[in-house]
């Protein structure tokens, strides 16, 4: 397996996590439960998952009204697409 399709798994399955975090988070809102941080759903966009998290936030209609959600999530996914088209371009 190459070093380009193991970047692929990873992005796909912390994508897949994020956004079911997301959704998790929003079920967990809406019945007063425990929730999980927004550090931590931020972090997972951080470390690859704003995909997800923008469809997470789109899909569940959560932390859409957040400006560190609203802003944050696509400037992280903008700077994350130079960061891997840059690595991609140089394996």
């Amino acid at each position: 397996m190459t070093e380009r399709n193991l970047i692929l798994i990873y992005l796909a399955i912390i994508n897949v996590a994020t956004f079911f975090t997301f959704g998790i988070d929003k079920l967990k809102a809406k019945r007063s439960k425990w929730r999980i941080r927004e550090a931590a759903l931020l972090m997972l966009a951080v470390l690859g998952g704003s995909i997800g998290a923008l469809l997470g936030m789109k899909v569940w209609h959560h932390k859409t009204m957040h400006k560190k959600f609203k802003y944050g999530v696509p400037a992280i996914l903008i700077v994350q697409i130079a960061v891997i088209s840059y690595i991609l371009m140089k394996l």
